[in-house]
């Protein structure tokens, strides 16, 4: 059967570092909310999110559905998906290692999003403006920077190009998705860290290099960013 992912249709968001595990281990999925059917939109999603019958549902999307299982939390569903599509290494140490590099990722992109509603989700970018201005100047000279380093640090101490093990594996698919997005939100701030950690920048075109990964950044199954998204341009906030 082919996993089932559940994810908002017009925005990457979190939804996209699943997809780019599944499109980079060429696995079969159906993207449900994005099916043009009878089984697709946002109602079958809605529906399990409130389904009064789930002991365990999921908080939120995305979540991935595969048989009986439901797991919810991008950083959750990766755990879970990287063995089967071999994008995590054997051994326990560096399957927690590589979870801890995807939970530093999430990090990351937790701070991205709170540059833009540094003070309330349910409000308006346009309420909260003058206090995202504060948020992204300390994101743009510091929090970019420190990330960045530490990303560059994992790949000098690993030393194949890739931050765990000989090969990619689903944290440096996760953090190319990490660059493009703040390349996107945050071109001259990330462009400037870019510039002093070479490695991060060598893994983002190595990734895109992946034949899989390339085929679908060139496919309509990308869906651009746009500023609905987790990674939002407005450029009064990169400086």
């Amino acid at each position: 059967m082919a996993y089932e992912l559940h994810y908002w249709p017009m925005i990457q968001g979190r939804g996209e570092f699943v997809r780019l595990a599944l499109e980079a281990a060429g696995a079969a999925y159906v993207d449900v909310v994005r099916q043009d059917d009878d089984e697709g939109g946002i109602e079958p999603m809605l529906a399990r999110l409130s389904d009064p019958k789930s002991p365990r549902p999921p908080f939120a999307p995305p979540f991935l559905r595969d048989g009986d299982h439901v797991i919810g939390q991008t950083a959750a569903i990766l755990l879970y998906l990287a063995p089967k599509l071999g994008l995590v290494g054997r051994d326990e140490t560096d399957r927690i290692w590589t979870h801890q590099i995807q939970l530093t990722i999430e990090d990351v992109v937790d701070e991205a999003h709170d540059t833009h509603h540094p003070v309330g989700v349910g409000l308006y970018y346009e309420d909260q403006k003058p206090e995202a201005l504060r948020r992204a100047e300390d994101f743009r000279k510091h929090r970019i920077p420190k990330f960045f380093a530490w990303f560059e640090r994992v790949l000098d101490g690993n030393g194949s190009g890739w931050l765990v093990g000989r090969s990619a594996t689903y944290a440096d698919l996760s953090l190319f998705q990490l660059v493009e997005g703040l390349s996107y939100a945050f071109p001259t701030a990330t462009h400037r860290a870019l510039g002093r950690t070479p490695r991060v920048e060598s893994l983002r075109d190595a990734v895109r290099g992946l034949p899989r990964v390339a085929a679908y950044l060139a496919s309509d199954r990308r869906i651009p960013f746009n500023e609905d998204g987790i990674f939002r341009r407005y450029p009064e906030l990169d400086g």
